[in-house]
């Protein structure tokens, strides 16, 4: 697919598109419902609207709540794709590093060091890198940092893993790198043709994510189907390998304390990835996929919706418990916990493959 696109001027633009007859969602205030109660001592205290969706080994929905079609940003629940597309553009990365390419690490020094590895391999350093300098995302480790009196930068970001691979992926292809983040660079018009071929349709609009790379608004489904295309992809397939290396090396796409990479440990042949803003994606080898979005954006919601989801999707809800969120405590005590809605049970137990 030919794309043009105009060298964008504010940090938020419309996408120009081709004659794609694929359409794109619609930008409008999504239409959330109610995903989740904070229950305090029986009485229900907040609520945490969202969308959800599920679907199945046909690819077919089994479950929407809110808005699963209005355009929305993944913001780092996309990078799984976004790795899919340097491997398609012939970055030569498999296992653990490829699972950083795809990552929002933790800021341990495991990341930190396959970063340089990363770097290395590519004959360039950290001061190619264009990311956003920050502290480690981890709460332990960036505390360590701050008694050892060391500041932000661009390696302990959270994702430098994927900045490095995608100046290793530019330098490859012959591309220029000090504007890789440019959306209009070939670099980023290789992924947003990706992005639009695993979810199936355009995009709506381009604005710039947090660590400065462009970042694509799909709509949630789409965002579930892109999933659910990576890991029911043939072996050895860009999709398949990007499958493989998060799947094998969870907490390199990740870290040690992350609810994400303990899901994944914990449901066989789970592919998760989490992103900020309340999103979250998971899908399984056999094609049934779950996305989430909390419209708030809180953290304590993601993962006992995507939990509950994962259980309509047929996940053996015996695996998921220890996703239920934690306790909400009054002095000290547990007095009440984030529960979902009654929508996201289960109609009827569905065999995990």
């Amino acid at each position: 697919m030919t794309r043009t696109q105009a060298t964008p001027d504010p940090a938020t633009q419309a996408v120009p598109h081709d004659n794609s007859p694929l359409d794109a969602p619609v930008v409008r205030e999504p239409r959330h419902a109610p995903v989740a109660h904070l229950v305090r001592g029986g009485v229900v205290e907040g609520v945490h609207h969202g969308s959800v969706v599920v679907l199945g080994t046909d690819g077919e929905v089994r479950l929407q709540l809110g808005d699963t079609e209005a355009a929305f940003y993944p913001r780092s629940a996309l990078k799984p794709v976004q790795a899919v597309a340097m491997l398609r553009a012939g970055l030569p990365l498999d296992g653990e590093l490829l699972s950083l390419a795809a990552a929002s690490h933790s800021g341990e020094e495991r990341h930190l060091e396959g970063t340089r590895r990363i770097l290395d391999l590519a004959s360039l350093g950290e001061t190619d890198l264009r990311n956003t300098p920050d502290m480690p995302f981890d709460p332990v480790v960036r505390d360590a940092w701050v008694r050892d009196g060391r500041g932000p930068s661009r390696l302990a970001q959270n994702c430098s893993g994927k900045h490095a691979a995608m100046l290793w992926t530019a330098d490859l292809n012959g591309w220029s790198l000090d504007d890789y983040l440019d959306p209009a660079h070939p670099l980023q018009q290789a992924v947003a043709e990706t992005v639009e071929d695993l979810t199936g349709q355009r995009v709506a609009h381009v604005t710039v994510d947090g660590c400065g790379a462009p970042l694509f608004a799909v709509s949630l489904h789409g965002l579930a189907r892109a999933l659910a295309r990576i890991t029911t992809a043939a072996p050895g397939t860009p999709e398949a390998r990007v499958a493989d290396a998060m799947r094998e090396h969870a907490e390199m796409a990740s870290g040690v304390r992350r609810d994400v990479a303990a899901l994944m440990r914990t449901v066989p042949g789970l592919l998760a990835k989490d992103g900020f803003e309340g999103v979250q994606v998971a899908a399984l080898p056999d094609g049934r996929a779950i996305a989430v979005k909390i419209a708030d954006g809180a953290d304590r919601a993601r993962i006992p919706v995507a939990a509950a989801a994962l259980a309509h999707a047929g996940v053996d809800p015996a695996l998921l418990t220890g996703f239920a969120g934690a306790p909400l405590l009054g002095g000290g005590r547990p007095v009440g916990a984030v529960r979902t809605v009654r929508a996201l049970e289960p109609a009827q137990p569905v065999p995990c493959a």
